[in-house]
């Protein structure tokens, strides 16, 4: 199974979550109006995080800055090479997507 596979199969699954096709021929992955993060291929995940979990990401070298987005935007690029990779960024969405759940209005009755 490909990183994208892997990523899409797992993140998919998730209630909520939709995916689509994103810029530069990318795959989207939102739950409402907010976007988990988006794959280029089986090369490339580029996420959005708080900025402070974004900046460790980076320092660690886990991942880089992201090439279109100012520094300090939260949005970061973690290049698939491994099958750790994927987890991190399976496990990366899975907090964006929790954040996301936290933050959604508790449905009427």
């Amino acid at each position: 199974m490909s990183a994208r596979e892997r990523i899409a199969a797992e993140v998919e699954s998730w209630p909520g979550v939709e995916t689509g096709p994103g810029r530069f021929g990318s795959l989207r992955f939102t739950i409402g109006r907010r976007e988990l993060g988006h794959l280029h291929g089986d090369q490339i995940a580029d996420l959005p995080l708080r900025p402070e979990a974004a900046q460790e990401l980076i320092a660690a070298g886990r991942a880089r800055e992201h090439r279109f987005t100012p520094q300090g935007s939260g949005w970061v690029t973690v290049d698939l090479r491994s099958d750790d990779d994927a987890v991190r960024v399976i496990a990366l969405m899975r907090g964006s997507y929790e954040r996301a759940l936290e933050k959604r209005p508790e449905p009427t009755r």
